[in-house]
């Protein structure tokens, strides 16, 4: 199979998207690409000799008989009435260096509000021919300009005609905007011979030869016959292309360690367009954040909300089809596609995705095998997975985080685990790397540790990685988040294979899981029974009327957690809770997660005392996250809690807006949703991804990115207005309530 350039398959780009309602000039508000590599934009001809707007000749003479005074002239440079057709003339690296010597005090190459320079900088106006000077003024429009003069020197301008109205543009539009024409482009990867030098390059290699490798699975032999002759036409790049065994084991996880690699997605055949021949592409697939290069797990469902409202229906279908293949070759959707997650899952959320994309697709003639392919796919991943051994609890029912795994996590920092091994490492009296290499490959026993390794993948397979809220018994827990995206995932089987399969869904081989043969067939009733068994359970094990909120449950203890946690929600997504509980949980539990920038994580109380002996957490409070947001407010939605839904909707958008307009377009992973000034510095471990960059954001945080434009659906239209003259929450609906006020005096 020939291996071709990516950039010679690749399909012609997509028509340029409307222009912006409103704009006075078309192209104004162009993707970067657009509005940097066009040459005409930037060349000057509107300005010219200098002349007079009363011109008639005869006039002026008349005037010069009559001894009166000319008028004012106004000069067609002295454009103060025009309202948003101002235009620079820039000379990019000099204006760049002498904004970033001005304002750029900390010299970070970012303009923010710590920043303290004049914040205020002159430019020469274009249709003066730059004689004509403006003032640009505070940090927003400052940094908006550090932003497009960094885009501008990367098209490699010398010289641009820069719109103002790209300044000093609404917020609001500017960072969705962003997110449509920059942030998803900046985070769309594919895995193929474009992009395997270094996307199968792993930066947390920690073996003494680190090289590109990827594993490919037994029932993809085109995909192996495509790297194996990649990796020959290409030996520079050191390729090692490995064919995975058919059954995945967690001593084969484990012995894989020593060489650790990405894992093949799904690819397409495509045709070189020049010569006819046929070669592999691969899917594309969103990340989450820029220094990402493999496919995430519930990071690509929420990625796809947003994907979704900015019309990018392809990327989400394709990311369905990635994990419809993770599935059929490795048995899960996977925490991530690297080799160590083999054994690992995260929240389950396809039913929801693909239901989402065939709803944007079903004109389309394989829309209806998409689906299919999709639902199959979650079956086996159910059956394979969550109601089989070790995450099902026999007892109660209900399904836990509970992976299997062998030995220490490798992809953590070499020093995350020295605090928890020391002891055992002073007892066997041996070095780090002995007792990691013994105890990893059974020579040494300690039943404590593997207790305690057993709750640390679980944790990672939760998606919520770290909270006190499961330190130590997360593999015990049957948890409500799991229970809740179970439950949807029930009901959602049962109404395809209803509504759209004709109630009887006959299951190939390739998707049969243990001893079930081929061309069985799945109807809704069972699925019925199956999602009320479950919101029984729920409710028997989960729900706390008192608190009003639904709590985890120890199935090793036999009893109810008490950690308060922002999950408590996702039974209103799933659709689990009766009117009854959602009322409850509205009266009782929403206040206490409600916080300036929207949901807490968890509450203070449940989270305790942090200091240097226990330091904070990043999912307890006070973190809040996009899919605690994006799931809270949908759920709210589904029950007709609507004022709910969009006050926390306006608060968490007024939150990334604020930090976006102060912080020189800065979008980051989570926030601290109880600091009005700067919500983006978080002091947890792990940082906060999204905050190195220099000059202008590329990628944002591909949940936040989503929540951002998915959240501006939930909102109204006066609530955006606001939102655009950042308008905190407590002043909006103060003024709201006014205006309501003086109406009803009015009809008196």
């Amino acid at each position: 199979m020939p291996i071709i350039p990516q950039t010679e398959i690749t399909p012609p780009a997509p028509p340029p998207p409307p222009k912006s309602r409103g704009s006075t000039d078309d192209g104004v508000f162009d993707d970067a690409k657009t509005y940097y590599s066009t040459d005409e934009r930037h060349l000057n001809t509107r300005a010219g000799a200098r002349t007079r707007t009363y011109s008639q000749n005869s006039l002026l003479k008349q005037m010069e008989r009559m001894g009166l005074k000319e008028p004012y002239r106004r000069g067609s440079h002295d454009e103060s009435t025009i309202p948003h057709s101002r235009r620079f003339l820039i000379q990019v690296e000099p204006t760049l260096q002498s904004l970033q010597s001005q304002e750029d005090t900390d010299g970070n190459m970012q303009i923010t509000i710590e920043d303290n320079g004049p914040k205020v900088l002159t430019l020469r106006t274009a249709a003066s021919n730059g004689h004509n000077r403006f003032d640009i003024r505070g940090t927003y429009m400052l940094s908006n300009l550090l932003q497009e003069l960094s885009l501008a020197k990367e098209y490699g301008r010398k010289q641009i005609i820069l719109d103002e109205a790209r300044l000093n543009e609404n917020p609001v539009n500017r960072l969705s905007r962003m997110i449509k024409d920059h942030f998803w482009e900046g985070l769309t990867r594919r895995i193929d011979a474009s992009s395997i030098e270094i996307a199968a390059r792993d930066p947390k290699d920690w073996t003494d030869d680190p090289r590109p490798r990827i594993y490919v699975p037994r029932g993809a032999p085109e995909q192996y016959e495509y790297y194996k002759k990649l990796a020959e036409d290409k030996p520079d790049i050191r390729l090692d292309v490995q064919l995975l065994p058919e059954k995945i084991t967690p001593e084969l996880v484990r012995d894989m360690n020593s060489k650790p690699g990405l894992l093949a997605v799904d690819m397409e055949e495509v045709v070189y367009p020049k010569t006819g021949e046929k070669t592999l592409q691969g899917r594309p697939f969103v990340v989450p954040g820029g220094r990402f290069n493999e496919l995430y797990g519930w990071d690509s469902y929420m990625e796809s909300l947003g994907l979704l409202v900015n019309d990018k229906v392809h990327l989400a279908k394709s990311m369905v089809l990635n994990f419809c293949f993770c599935i059929k070759h490795y048995g899960k959707i996977l925490n991530a596609t690297r080799s160590y997650y083999l054994c690992r899952s995260q929240p389950p959320f396809l039913t929801d995705m693909a239901l989402r994309v065939y709803d944007k697709i079903k004109h389309e003639p394989d829309a209806i095998e998409f689906l299919r392919t999709a639902i199959l796919a979650a079956i086996k991943e159910y059956y394979s997975v969550w109601v089989a051994e070790p995450r099902l609890d026999p007892v109660t029912g209900l399904s836990r985080y509970r992976p299997e795994g062998l030995g220490v996590p490798p992809e953590t920092e070499a020093d995350h685990f020295v605090h928890i091994l020391e002891p055992y490492i002073e007892k066997h009296g041996c070095s780090f790397q002995e007792f990691v290499d013994g105890y990893n490959n059974g020579r040494i026993k300690e039943p404590e540790l593997d207790e305690y390794f057993m709750h640390d993948r679980a944790v990672r397979e939760s998606g919520h990685d770290t909270t006190y809220r499961f330190e130590g018994i997360c593999a015990d827990l049957a948890t409500i988040d799991l229970n809740s995206l179970l439950y949807k995932y029930e009901f959602d089987i049962a109404r395809t294979i209803r509504n759209v399969f004709n109630d009887k869904l006959v299951i190939p081989a390739e998707y049969c899981v243990g001893d079930q043969q081929p061309g069985r067939v799945e109807t809704s009733a069972i699925w019925d029974r199956r999602l009320k068994r479950r919101k029984l359970a729920i409710d028997k094990y989960l729900w706390n009327e008192e608190a009003g909120m639904y709590f985890d449950y120890n199935t090793k203890t036999r009893q109810q957690c008490s950690y308060e946690s922002a999950t408590t929600f996702w039974a209103l997504w799933a659709g689990v809770s009766s009117p009854k509980q959602a009322a409850v949980m509205v009266t009782k539990a929403l206040p206490r997660f409600e916080a300036v920038g929207g949901l807490l994580s968890g509450t203070e109380e449940s989270r305790g005392e942090v200091g240097l002996e226990r330091p904070n957490r990043q999912w307890d409070y006070p973190y809040g996250w996009a899919p605690q947001q994006i799931l809270a407010w949908t759920g709210l939605y589904r029950y007709s809690f609507t004022e709910e839904a969009e006050r926390l909707a306006y608060k968490w958008l007024f939150m990334i807006t604020k930090a976006f307009v102060d912080f020189n377009g800065v979008v980051v992973e989570k926030y601290d949703v109880t600091r009005p000034i700067d919500p983006h510095r978080v002091d947890a471990e792990y940082g906060n991804q999204g905050l190195d960059f220099k000059g202008v954001a590329k990628e944002g945080f591909g949940w936040v990115n989503a929540s951002y434009v998915y959240g501006l659906q939930i909102v109204n239209a006066h609530m955006r207005r606001a939102l655009g003259t950042l308008t905190p929450y407590e002043t909006f609906i103060k003024a709201v309530e006014e205006n309501k006020a003086k109406a009803l005096a009015e009809l008196v």
